[in-house]
């Protein structure tokens, strides 16, 4: 038994995580035989003890001889207890350092993953690229705002000259207008005949020219 426990940790094996299987397979098996013979030794102690008890009185030869085995038995169970314990806390040890082991191997694997998702990057080449990337945003914004704006937004305008212009072009644009009104011909009805005097009504081309002159007023407000 003890030939076959040690085969698991034979050194031609060259797999860690075989090994490290077959070496908490076997302490599980010897665990398991333990705990039988746990079982079988307490049984034993019982019955030791029920028959120190029945002949306690009645034959104490007996009765003392049963305490004796009784004390053996105690004292081999008790041995097995510490076994036990022993095997116990080899498999926990090597339970973490397989855990460890498969965690170690995780970690290596992405380690590499992560080489290769970066291959040549350094710290250096980003900033680069970073600053490469925030020079053309700039240059994309100052462009954005170069074409949003007016060509004439950079000249200085005086205001007060260019309400002065409009306001002589206006007067300009009214004089033409009422030009044109004096020298409209003036077509009377047939029969009609032109009567001036202090009290006459205006005439045609009068009331073409107010016309006119109101509704250039109308527009210029606007």
């Amino acid at each position: 038994m003890m030939a076959s426990f040690m085969s698991y940790f034979g050194a031609g094996r060259k797999d860690p995580k075989q090994t490290a299987r077959d070496a908490i397979v076997g302490l599980r098996q010897q665990l398991q035989m333990i705990e039988k013979k746990e079982e079988y030794l307490q049984r034993k102690i019982e019955e030791e003890t029920k028959k120190s008890r029945a002949n306690a009185v009645s034959n104490k030869a007996v009765a003392l001889a049963a305490l004796k085995r009784k004390k053996v038995t105690e004292g081999e169970l008790d041995r097995l207890a510490g076994t036990r314990l022993q095997l116990e806390m080899q498999v926990n040890t090597l339970e973490s350092a397989n855990l460890n082991a498969e965690t170690m191997a995780a970690m290596k694997k992405a380690s590499d993953a992560l080489k290769v998702i970066h291959g040549n990057l350094t710290i250096d080449k980003v900033d680069a690229t970073m600053n490469q990337v925030n020079e053309q945003r700039e240059l994309a914004s100052d462009i954005a705002d170069a074409l949003a704006n007016p060509m004439y937004s950079g000249m200085d305008m005086d205001e007060d000259e260019l309400a002065a212009d409009l306001e002589e072009l206006q007067q300009e644009v009214l004089n033409d207008r009422l030009n044109e009104a004096d020298h409209a011909p003036v077509h009377l009805p047939p029969n009609v005949t032109r009567v001036e005097d202090k009290t006459r009504r205006p005439s045609v081309a009068e009331d073409d020219e107010e016309e006119q002159l109101k509704q250039l007023q109308a527009e210029m407000a606007m």
